[in-house]
């Protein structure tokens, strides 16, 4: 008999600190999400800092990575009720790995990344710094893919690619996050096989992962999508990718969650 496949929702959600979410129901939304496997971004804990009330929510096993020397800065954290068969943080590259942005766990049918990908707003140095993390990630993800892995690459990219992806294109042209190097950047990502999933389903479909918390961006819905799944392009030719969303519905951080089902 062939061998019967599963479903899994896997959920990404960049919490903009999860102290603070704690204080504004993330409890309550884990428990709505009902992921599998739910990465969060912007953890802004270190490791003393992280309390059974964060660590411990019933029915899952959590994993850290940690910013290194820097309070209240970055870090990504993984809930997750498969038990992945191996966890790795970062990609054994000090400069980068020192930020706590990367957790991958491999799953056995497929790896599964958590990566907060740097902000390039604060300064020339720091955009620079954002190019070349993308740069050294996804060589790291093409070897894993030569060597026959499926890659599901989830996270707050920091990053719209196209005009369709944010409210104000035009007056942002000149905005990190918007400006054509870096959507460059994601326009070669796509040229190296990966599928952005939200827009291989969703083409057409006008919807935003992120909203300054100033001029009541969000009830004006003027928002950006930079939060994404990037996956293998063998996981769409294999069907694997059953649907994909954007939870706008989820408050509690200046992002929402957005989610991936898939069939393996």
């Amino acid at each position: 008999m062939p061998k019967q496949k599963k479903a899994f929702k896997l959920i990404s959600w960049n919490v903009n600190g999860l102290r603070a979410a704690l204080q504004k129901g993330f409890l309550k939304s884990v428990s709505r999400l009902d992921a599998d496997v739910l990465a969060i971004q912007e953890t802004k804990l270190q490791q003393a800092q992280l309390d059974d009330s964060m660590s411990r929510i019933p029915g899952y096993t959590s994993y850290w990575s940690h910013c290194e020397g820097k309070k209240g800065y970055s870090g990504v954290g993984t809930y997750t009720r498969i038990p992945p068969t191996a966890v790795r943080c970062g990609i054994g590259e000090k400069r980068f790995d020192a930020e706590g942005r990367i957790i991958e766990m491999d799953f056995g049918s497929f790896l599964f990344f958590n990566v907060y990908f740097p902000n390039g707003q604060m300064s020339a140095e720091r955009l620079q710094y954002k190019l070349d993390f993308y740069e050294r990630f996804f060589a790291h993800a093409d070897g894993l893919r030569q060597s026959g892995k499926r890659l599901i690459i989830c996270g707050d990219y920091n990053t719209a690619h196209n005009e369709i992806d944010l409210a104000n294109p035009r007056t942002n042209q000149n905005t990190s996050g918007f400006l054509r190097i870096e959507r460059d950047w994601l326009d070669l990502i796509v040229a190296r096989g990966y599928v952005d999933a939200f827009r291989h389903f969703y083409p057409d479909t006008v919807k935003y992962s992120w909203w300054t918390y100033r001029f009541k961006a969000r009830e004006r819905d003027i928002g950006w999508r930079i939060d994404y799944f990037f996956v293998s392009p063998d996981l769409i030719e294999g069907q694997c990718i059953k649907d994909t969303f954007i939870d706008n519905g989820v408050y509690g951080s200046d992002h929402c969650p957005i989610g991936l089902v898939v069939e393996i």
